[in-house]
């Protein structure tokens, strides 16, 4: 053999339909869609052929390698502010607001499938690069916010947030065909503590709005994607935080006084410019009542927290494709990874813990459109903990499986470990989301009574999966306990992982809800990955197996 000679290396992984190849996902669109709409299921079929080429992948690539561009200042020394992204980014763009993720639902008529179509479409163009989806959820979870403002505010923004037309262009929100939605909550001295910001709002009602406007002036200490037509922001009014719909450009083109001091050099979601910025005496609508700012905003939140489930969800799914798809095609001490014994278990043990990320995901969606609130409104936030929290090792552990080859940038597995701890961090880490938890439960009762119903649909299938249900029953005492925080992240673990073996006894195969209860439920599984029980039987690890990836 001549040692140029390539042998046992793993093919690329193009072609692959993402949508058909995800058993779990093509399955809760046949559930929560289809009925509702053929029409937006078959086009998320579509986009799945599509987010599989080897074009799109490259887009990926081009948009994470070459990082968006700050210019502050024209060669001649006026202020600019703007950012110049790879053309790729606006591919990835145009494709994004063309399937309509961004708020296009918020316009559909109750119970057309129209989140549920939305979520799955999220998850699988999350798979081809997510930096390029943080304006995207913005956008979708801006309308919620806006339903706060006068009407009159509020109704144009709202179509262009919604409409399947990409402009990346800076110009007056009437002469755009489509519009995007950032935020700016966070500053340097608050962090999640946004009661905490000094950005102050002054009453200006001369201004070159319509509406109740004002003046802002502070320092946003994270701002993504600056280059948005709009901005929801909290600021200090007299009466206290208040939100405001500030606009890049005003109605009359002038620039308003958004001034962009950088952007963040950040771990991974690099193609998203993230930005510092400052307010000086910009102009801004309120939105809602003075001093009910953080109320106003909490609807927004709620959405990206879903969004944050479904990106995540659709991290552990890349993730998981890319190992099974190397254990498949590569050998090791004569042969395939797969076909070995130990590397059977962690790949079954990833499969399982991706699937019930899935289900949940788009089970909260269905949520949204069945109008099911208080559901929505606990299970995102255990949604938002548990699975954010789970994307990290479960791609570390699927990065593993390829070894050395994993660890290097052209096997895309790198990019998804960076990406991986975001949406944990993201709307609130670990400790605001446990700690939210315990808040709805206490002040909110019938958020648990409504988890109690959709867990109880699993009552019979195991007797382990039956005491856990039963113990979500205690959860309200314990919310309101002395102690209760100390405990937060003990109790919202329990909840997610409750919930979600009992959305996979609803929901999926025989093997994997057994599989699941077995391992996360009776607590057959050790502290890692790969740590199955030998009780599972080799049938039920090949079940699991062929549904994670077709041959």
């Amino acid at each position: 053999m001549r040692t140029h000679d390539v042998t046992n290396q793993v093919p690329p992984l193009v072609g692959l339909d993402v949508l058909g190849a995800d058993a779990a996902l093509d399955e809760a669109v046949a559930r929560w869609v289809r009925p509702h709409d053929a029409d937006g299921a078959a086009a998320l079929h579509d986009l799945g052929r599509l987010a599989g080429t080897a074009e799109v992948r490259t887009w990926a690539d081009q948009a994470d390698r070459v990082t968006p561009l700050l210019r502050t200042h024209t060669p001649t020394g006026e202020r600019l502010d703007e950012v110049e992204y790879h053309p790729a980014y606006h591919r990835l763009m145009e494709v994004a607001v063309g399937e309509g993720l961004t708020a296009e639902p918020w316009t559909r008529p109750e119970g057309s499938g129209a989140h549920a179509r939305r979520a799955a479409g999220f998850v699988l163009w999350s798979q081809v690069e997510a930096g390029h989806l943080c304006p995207v959820s913005m956008t979708y979870a801006a309308v919620p916010a806006l339903a706060h403002a006068d009407p009159a505010v509020a109704d144009p923004w709202v179509a262009g947030l919604a409409s399947r037309a990409y402009d990346g262009e800076l110009r007056p929100r009437a002469e755009k065909p489509g519009l995007t939605l950032g935020m700016g909550m966070t500053e340097k001295q608050g962090g999640s503590d946004v009661r905490a910001n000094t950005t102050r709002a002054t009453a200006a009602p001369d201004g070159p709005l319509a509406g109740d406007t004002y003046r802002l002036t502070g320092h946003k200490w994270f701002c993504s994607a600056p280059m948005s037509d709009g901005f929801l922001v909290l600021a200090q009014a007299d009466a206290g935080p208040t939100c405001f719909l500030l606009p890049r450009v005003l109605d009359d083109g002038a620039r308003n006084a958004v001034r962009l001091q950088r952007l963040k050099d950040k771990l991974g979601n690099r193609s998203n410019a993230s930005s510092e910025i400052e307010l000086d005496d910009a102009w801004a609508v309120r939105v809602g009542d003075e001093g009910r700012g953080v109320r106003t905003i909490i609807d927004m939140v709620a959405s990206t927290r879903l969004d944050c489930v479904l990106g995540s969800s659709a991290t552990m799914r890349a993730a998981l494709t890319r190992a099974v798809h190397h254990a498949r095609h590569r050998s090791a001490f004569g042969a395939r990874l797969l076909d070995q014994p130990l590397m059977r278990n962690v790949v079954t043990d990833l499969a399982l813990e991706s699937e019930a990320a899935t289900v949940l995901a788009l089970r909260l969606a269905h949520a949204v459109d069945a109008g099911e609130s208080e559901l929505g409104r606990l299970g995102v936030a255990l949604g938002k903990f548990w699975v954010c929290k789970r994307t990290a090792p479960m791609v570390a552990e699927a990065l593993e499986c390829l070894g050395g080859n994993g660890y290097v940038e052209e096997n895309g597995l790198a990019r998804l470990y960076r990406e991986a701890p975001l949406n944990s961090i993201w709307e609130g880490s670990g400790n605001v989301n446990a700690l939210d938890v315990l808040r709805a439960v206490a002040r909110e009762p019938g958020t648990l009574a409504a988890l109690g119903k959709e867990l109880a649909l699993a009552r019979g299938h195991d007797a382990a999966l039956d005491a856990a249900i039963d113990a979500c029953d205690e959860v309200g005492s314990l919310a309101v306990a002395e102690d209760a925080p100390w405990h937060a992240r003990r109790v919202v673990e329990r909840l997610a992982v409750t919930l979600q073996a009992a959305l996979l006894v609803q929901h999926s195969p025989g093997p994997v809800a057994d599989a699941f209860v077995a391992s996360r439920v009776r607590g057959e599984h050790g502290a890692v990955f790969g740590t199955l029980d030998a009780g599972l039987g080799t049938a039920t690890v090949a079940a699991v197996l062929d549904r994670a990836l077709p041959a």
